[in-house]
C-alpha cells in the first residue's frame, strides 16, 4: 500500500465531476487500498478519489461503527429529513463550520466485487456520505456555507492555495 499525495483547496481535480468506474480491475482495487492507508495517515473518516488526484467516482469511508465502507459510483437515491453539523475535510485543513444536510440518505452504488447494492445511513455516517458523494461532483463543504460565512473564511481559504 501507499499513501497518496492529497489534494487540497484551489486544486482543479477537486471542481471536476468524477468519472465513473466502468470495470473494478486491480488498478481500481490497488487505488481503494491506497486510499484507505491516506484516509488513515491524514486522519481522516473518508476519501473521495479526486481527493487524491484521480477523476474515478470512488469513496472510502470509516466512522468505526460500520468499518471501512468503500462505494464505487455511489448515487443518493433518497433523502430524508435535515440536520446542521460541523464538518470538516482533509481538502480544507483547518476549517471547520456547520453544514444543513440530510439526516437519512439511501444510497445506490456497486461493491468492490460489482455487485449492485444499497445501504440507508443516519446520523453522522448520512453525513460523511452525502460530504464523499459531492466531491465526486466537484463540490466541496464550503460550497454548502452562507455567502457571509464564505467571506469569513476567505482568507484562510487564500492560506491553503
Amino acid at each position: 500500500m501507499a499513501v497518496l499525495k492529497l489534494h487540497k483547496y484551489g486544486s482543479p481535480i477537486l471542481r471536476e465531476k468524477a468519472l465513473p468506474v466502468k470495470k473494478v480491475d486491480e488498478e481500481v482495487k490497488e487505488l481503494v487500498e491506497n486510499m484507505i492507508e491516506t484516509m488513515y495517515v491524514e486522519g481522516g473518516v473518508g476519501l473521495a478519489a479526486p481527493q487524491v488526484g484521480v477523476s474515478k467516482r470512488i469513496i472510502v469511508i470509516d466512522t468505526e461503527e460500520e468499518g471501512v465502507i468503500v462505494l464505487i459510483n455511489p448515487v443518493i437515491i433518497k433523502r430524508e429529513g435535515e440536520s446542521k453539523e460541523e464538518e470538516g475535510c482533509l481538502s480544507v485543513p483547518g476549517i471547520y463550520s456547520p453544514v444543513r444536510r440530510s439526516s437519512i440518505v439511501t444510497v445506490e452504488a456497486m461493491d468492490l466485487n460489482e455487485k449492485k447494492i444499497q445501504i440507508t445511513q443516519e446520523g453522522f455516517l448520512a453525513i460523511a456520505l452525502q460530504h464523499e458523494i459531492d466531491h465526486l461532483d466537484g463540490y466541496l463543504f464550503i460550497d454548502r456555507l452562507s455567502p457571509a460565512k464564505r467571506l469569513m473564511i476567505k482568507d484562510e481559504l487564500k492560506n491553503i492555495e
